[in-house]
């Protein structure tokens, strides 16, 4: 056989036969100077185009070079090359894993930046989905800018020979996970101590957590230091006894099939957590904020726009484990409660407190039932509230309104959807999870006097 490949019998390859191959064209390139941060934690600048770019690692006042990877009409998003100036507020940002882990949006900015930035995205969110022009409100800092998380959730992958993958998502691909161990500056202590122990004995290929290729772990802890582990995704149970008994530290493994309930594994069904002076038994999937010293600055914020509520029907909606049903029941208000999740209204029931009803069920099915009331707290998931919830609030007013809110976006959505009855009073930011774009903001509606 003749061959031209040096006489390895490889087949002479075919004449290309005027074929061109395109060449893939370099994405453009542009130096942008960065104005503000969008509530996705990108720095916002302008291309010389006119349009908006966003470029994530970019902080207020610096200019930097970036790549433009995605291209629309009106705007574009941009992948940080290099920064040729850096602005007043950014820093080196001190987690190890920050370069691509998308857990953390912020990092690169001093804590002051953060709090300033926080403020703009709630402004504009209220300006300009609510129709609502607001100055940025005070942002309420948080006495713990690291080791604040009493709730970590990680992302397990297993990959080929027994290798994990276990951590956040990376930044730029979500795709990809970025191996993170204890060294993460969100957890507490005690999730960190018990992550870098529960990666070393899971075993080759995680075998003593339940199965499947990917997993979500959720880890919780309690201001005595015990975690809790809750196992989302997966089939088999594993050897949840062995790796309870191997780290030290891990009181119960909870596991959540696909489209199951969770249910206990091993160890104590509920740990006990001190929360604003009460002592409640926590199941590992009941609802708490996730930074305790942050969530008591806006808990007694929420108190104090209540003002005296002797004498007062009040609901609190999307209550949790009740913590302020059962604080203004104390204060002589007659509270009713409104939680989903099984765990937290169980939680919310001990202990048992005069004046404080809990129910369990949707807050679309259940409100129009209790209306109306006095006062509705209301403290939604990131979606905001049902339109069910806005028309109840619209048929049957109460006197005010107390909406707490981990999305400015729906906050301004929601807070629109009742403007033909109430009134925008007070805005209150606070921050519960600092190195991210994520922001708890506390807003007081006031119903119009010409319809109360």
């Amino acid at each position: 056989m003749t061959s031209d490949s040096g006489g390895r019998g490889r087949r002479p390859r075919a004449p290309m036969q005027g074929r061109v191959v395109p060449r893939r064209r370099p994405a453009p390139r542009a130096q942008v100077s960065i104005e503000s941060i969008a509530a996705g934690g990108e720095g916002v600048g302008r291309l010389p185009d006119g349009r908006a770019v966003f470029v994530h690692r970019t902080a207020p006042g610096d200019t930097a070079e970036a790549e433009v990877v995605e291209s629309h009409a009106r705007w574009a998003r941009g992948r940080l090359l290099r920064v040729l100036t850096p602005g007043a507020g950014r820093r080196e940002a001190p987690c190890p894993f920050y370069r691509r882990c998308g857990g953390c949006t912020l990092e690169h900015l001093r804590y002051e930046a953060q709090l300033e930035a926080k403020g703009r995205i709630v402004a504009d969110a209220l300006t300009r989905i609510g129709h609502l022009p607001v100055d940025p409100p005070a942002v309420v800092p948080s006495p713990r800018t690291e080791r604040y998380r009493n709730r970590v959730s990680f992302a397990l992958r297993r990959a080929e020979r027994g290798r994990v993958l276990a951590g956040f998502h990376a930044l730029a691909s979500p795709d990809e996970i970025v191996d993170v161990d204890g060294r993460c500056l969100l957890p507490e202590p005690a999730i960190a101590r018990v992550w870098d122990l529960l990666r070393e004995h899971w075993g080759p290929d995680a075998q003593r957590l339940p199965s499947g290729e990917q997993l979500r772990l959720t880890l919780r802890s309690t201001t005595a230091g015990a975690v809790s582990l809750l196992v989302e995704g997966g089939f088999s149970p594993g050897r949840p006894q062995e790796l309870l008994e191997a780290v030290e530290g891990l009181k119960a493994i909870w596991h959540r099939p696909p489209d199951g309930r969770a249910r206990l594994l091993a160890g104590s069904p509920a740990l006990e957590e001190q929360w604003g002076g009460e002592i409640i038994a926590v199941a590992a999937d009941a609802f708490l904020q996730v930074n305790r010293e942050a969530a008591a600055l806006l808990e007694a914020h929420v108190l104090e726009l209540a003002g005296d509520v002797a004498g007062r029907r009040v609901v609190d909606a999307y209550c949790g484990v009740g913590i302020n049903a059962r604080r203004l029941a104390r204060a002589g208000a007659q509270g009713v409660g409104i939680e989903l999740g099984r765990a937290a209204i169980a939680a919310a029931r001990e202990p048992q407190v005069q004046g404080a009803e809990f129910l369990e069920g949707t807050v679309e099915a259940l409100l129009p039932e209790v209306l109306p009331v006095s006062l509705v707290i209301l403290n939604p998931p990131r979606s905001g509230v049902a339109p069910e919830v806005v028309n109840a609030l619209l048929e049957s007013p109460a006197e005010s309104v107390i909406y707490v809110s981990c999305n400015p976006a729906t906050l301004a959505r929601d807070v629109s959807r009742l403007a033909s009855h109430y009134r925008l009073q007070d805005v209150r930011a606070f921050d519960l999870f600092p190195q991210t774009a994520h922001v708890e903001t506390v807003a007081l509606l006031t119903l119009d006097q010409g319809l109360a």
